[in-house]
């Protein structure tokens, strides 16, 4: 006897990779959920956004709009569109995406639902552009004050640095080394974080740790008047005209008072290093983005269950990038190289 699915709409108890592979193992059952998470009951046209569309009930398993007249399905528009490769496996490899806390290698997942390392390597580039893609359009701050039962304003507590990811030369192989010092680039990447106490974190990379690069990030990242803890790094020195700013002095080794410390995020780092240099082993400039959104992703939905977070994640499938554009490097830059 087939077995049930319960009902879509709501979350379902996915625990392991196998709940998702009983699951998930009909198209139909992966387009309804995609459906459902998309839309939740309110179809629009994935083509032109119209709010009056006509369910198909022949041959084609979709929509058509009132207005363009086109079809579709819930795959339109997404990561998934134009892919060869099954939904099923999608969803499998999206699970194991969002539930390794250090990420996982396009090796091992290529391993783990059965196609090549160069198709897995693109399903998770496509899953990250989905990420960055979220994160431009979302004008969401930090450190947004709350009050308490007597009606006082009770401040969060926001920690800034910076840190830089990335081998040294003298450890690459020749052709890479070579590389970076005719660009006569570094072979750092800085990378700058916010991360509220208890709450979430905000990652950017940057081209310079200097005024011009860290102010544009603070404001549009950490709510005005939010107690800013920082170290003593000269970028921040302005910091205390728009939040109540506060430096501890590692330089003197001070790394605690009262409250003025940068724990939360030193430890965020620590995360991310082992995830970059223990998984990934290599990141470039052209994805790094991509690789911080994941782990910010990861660490800001970490009360979620493995079920929630699947369906955060799959919600946020509506962007998609083709294996072209994403690899495409400028002639300026191939040249140099």
């Amino acid at each position: 006897m087939e077995q049930e699915h319960p009902p879509l709409g709501k979350t379902l108890p996915f625990r392991t990779i196998n709940d998702i592979a009983i699951h998930f193992r009909d198209k139909a059952v992966c387009i309804e959920y995609l459906t459902q998470l998309r839309w939740a009951g309110n179809v629009k046209c994935a083509h032109c956004g119209h709010d009056k569309v006509y369910e198909l009930k022949g041959a084609y398993k979709g929509y058509k709009c009132a207005k363009c007249r086109k079809k579709f399905t819930a795959i339109k528009g997404t990561i998934f569109e134009n892919s060869p490769i099954e939904l099923s496996k999608w969803f499998m490899a999206i699970f194991i995406l969002s539930t390794h806390r250090k990420g996982i290698s396009s090796v091992q997942i290529a391993r783990d639902i059965g196609v090549t390392q160069k198709t897995a390597w693109f399903m998770m580039q496509r899953v990250r552009y989905a990420f960055k893609m979220k994160s431009f359009e979302s004008n969401e701050k930090i450190g947004k004050s709350t009050f308490d039962n007597k009606g006082n304003e009770v401040k969060a507590v926001v920690e800034v640095d910076e840190t830089y990811i990335g081998g040294k030369v003298a450890n690459m192989h020749k052709h890479k080394a070579e590389a970076i010092e005719k660009k006569g680039s570094s072979s750092k990447i800085g990378v700058i974080g916010a991360i509220e106490r208890g709450g979430k974190v905000k990652l950017q990379p940057l081209k310079a740790t200097d005024h011009e690069n860290v102010i544009p990030f603070l404001v549009k990242s950490v709510h005005q008047g939010t107690k800013l803890m920082t170290d003593e790094h000269v970028a921040y020195n302005t910091m205390n005209r728009v939040y109540e700013h506060q430096t501890i002095k590692h330089m003197l080794k001070e790394y605690v008072r009262g409250e003025v410390h940068t724990n939360t995020i030193e430890n965020f780092w620590s995360l991310l290093k082992r995830g970059v240099y223990g998984t990934y082993h290599f990141i470039s400039p052209k994805h790094v983005h991509q690789y911080l959104e994941e782990f910010a992703f990861r660490f800001n939905s970490r009360e979620l269950t493995e079920a929630q977070r699947f369906d955060k994640l799959i919600s946020l499938s509506n962007y998609k990038i083709t294996y072209k554009v994403l690899t495409y490097e400028p002639k300026e830059t191939q040249a140099n190289a």
